[in-house]
């Protein structure tokens, strides 16, 4: 059966944790003493979790204003006796009048909070939330240094994520192969989670998230979610909406639209940043391409048709194939700041030489140069997915589905195809994908980017829509989410919400 590439929900943080970014910015403010101990709030907390909801957090100093704990949460929320696990918080202080804890998710899922807080702060929060609140990041489970989905070593990602297939694309042969492919690693998921998989799912982690919140004092949520995150923020209002009272999601995700919908919108989302790129380029002198965008996106796809034929060989080894070219040309669609490498890249590999596009791929899988991996956020991504998306067999629509990439994204197409490797996932999934009111809860800020190519303006849109109280910012730009990027008008709006209450204007356009 021809599948269309599960990408649901991708790749939220990476233009957070691919860009260099400076770790502990605050290191030059003499260390602080703790942060005024509150007693958790247990209010309406049932009598099996209150154990959970009652325990008393000992901080340890990691840093310059930060500090760092666990809090401990039931593996099954439906049945605490059925073992526990780990959840890494840190914590930056706040640096004026203390107001509560703000929560941080980057995304993924699987990305890592606790990193993205700890190594770059001011990138993932403006000063005025600096100032104002205690910002808590949160690994939460299945990731990092929570209690995490463990399954390939270096050596066999690598070889997970850059080996050549022998068999054609497109082929029978291909698909059994990337189909045994996919097997072994759902088996060394398995193996090597400790039992954790059947309870990596975006609810648990929202029900998580409200055990932060109230282990860490606060009555009621601030938090700041992008990508996945807007995800994970609207369940958890979804679940306590008298507890959600200041949420931020930006770069949103649809929580109605089912898996095959997320994939086919997002290639048209990336075919769409592709060609702002190419006009940008096209007016600059380092523009490996000629003519008109049309002309230019013509010789792209025929450099791609050329990858696919004949992998360029790296000095490092290994190769890159066409998929891996087109994990680098995906990554640079996350931020304007990303296109001058992509010239350069582009320009390197007509010359036969791939080593710039490899390094964007490896930004995007978290391969560090030594050929080890920075954290487990593709693991983490994997498993999330493949319980929270139901399963879809309808051959009908997945034609309908191919035929549109086809004319929408017609760069991408002849790659956006292959077996989904959540068929050969060791558990069904559990997830829904439905609208999300939220009645009851109190203001919900979405923010949406025009051109953002990963979750697409149309899903900020409908998600504004569907929560009762939602208010839609609109940031007209390209390049995913729009908070902290540059923008006044986002991010006065944003922070005035959540530091003062002041709700914007319900469809606020920041140009």
């Amino acid at each position: 059966m021809r599948l269309v590439r599960r990408t649901a929900a991708a790749v939220a943080a990476l233009a957070a944790t691919s860009v260099l970014l400076s770790g502990c910015l605050y290191a030059q403010i003499p260390e602080a003493p703790s942060s005024v101990a509150r007693d958790p709030d247990v209010t309406g907390v049932a009598d099996e979790l209150l154990p959970y909801y009652s325990q008393k957090l000992e901080w340890e100093s990691c840093g310059a204003r930060f500090d760092c704990t666990e809090v401990t949460a039931p593996r099954d929320w439906t049945d605490p006796a059925a073992g526990d696990l780990s959840l890494a918080l840190v914590r930056h202080q706040a640096t004026g009048e203390f107001q509560g804890s703000l929560l941080v998710n980057p995304g993924g899922p699987g990305s890592s909070g606790y990193d993205f807080v700890a190594d770059s702060l001011e990138y993932a929060v403006g000063p005025d939330l600096i100032e104002r609140f205690d910002v808590i990041g949160f690994d939460p489970r299945g990731v990092g240094r929570s209690s995490a989905v463990e399954c390939l070593d270096a050596e066999e990602t690598d070889e997970y994520n850059y080996g050549v297939v022998a068999a054609p694309r497109g082929t029978p042969e291909w698909e059994k192969e990337l189909t045994a492919r996919n097997t072994a690693y759902a088996k060394a998921c398995e193996q090597n989670s400790d039992g954790l998989l059947p309870f990596i799912t975006t609810e648990n982690s929202a029900r998580d998230m409200d055990l932060i919140r109230a282990v860490l004092g606060d009555q009621t949520l601030n938090y700041l979610g992008y990508s996945y995150g807007t995800f994970l923020g609207a369940t958890y209002a979804k679940l306590f909406p008298e507890r959600a009272q200041r949420l931020v999601l930006d770069g949103a995700i649809d929580p109605a639209v089912p898996g095959l919908q997320v994939g086919t919108t997002q290639a048209i989302g990336f075919e769409s940043a592709l060609r702002a790129y190419l006009e940008d380029c096209l007016r600059t002198a380092e523009c490996p391409f000629n003519g008109t965008r049309d002309e230019a996106l013509t010789d792209l796809q025929a450099l791609l048709a050329s990858v696919a034929r004949d992998p360029l060989p790296n000095g490092d080894g290994r190769v890159m194939t066409v998929d891996t070219m087109i994990t680098g040309l995906i990554t640079a669609m996350y931020s304007e700041d990303y296109w001058p490498y992509l010239s350069q890249g582009l320009t390197a590999a007509l010359q036969g030489d791939p080593s710039g596009l490899l390094a964007l791929a490896d930004s995007y899988n978290g391969r560090l140069p030594d050929g080890t991996y920075q954290d487990n956020s593709a693991e983490a991504f994997r498993a999330y997915n493949c319980m929270d998306y139901p399963v879809e067999d309808d051959p009908a629509a997945e034609d309908a589905a191919i035929r549109r990439i086809e004319q929408k994204a017609p760069t991408f197409a002849p790659y956006w195809q292959g077996p989904d490797p959540c068929e050969v996932w060791p558990y069904p999934p559990v997830g829904v994908r439905e609208e999300i009111g939220a009645q009851g809860s109190g203001p919900i800020v979405v923010v949406g980017t025009t051109n953002d190519p990963a979750t697409p303006y149309e899903w900020s849109q409908s998600l504004a829509a569907q929560l009762e109280n939602g208010v839609l910012i609109t940031r007209v730009g390209e390049g995913h989410t729009g908070y902290n990027k540059g923008n006044a008008c986002v991010d006065s709006a944003v922070e005035d919400f959540l530091v003062e209450g002041t709700v914007p204007e319900d469809g606020l356009r920041c140009e």
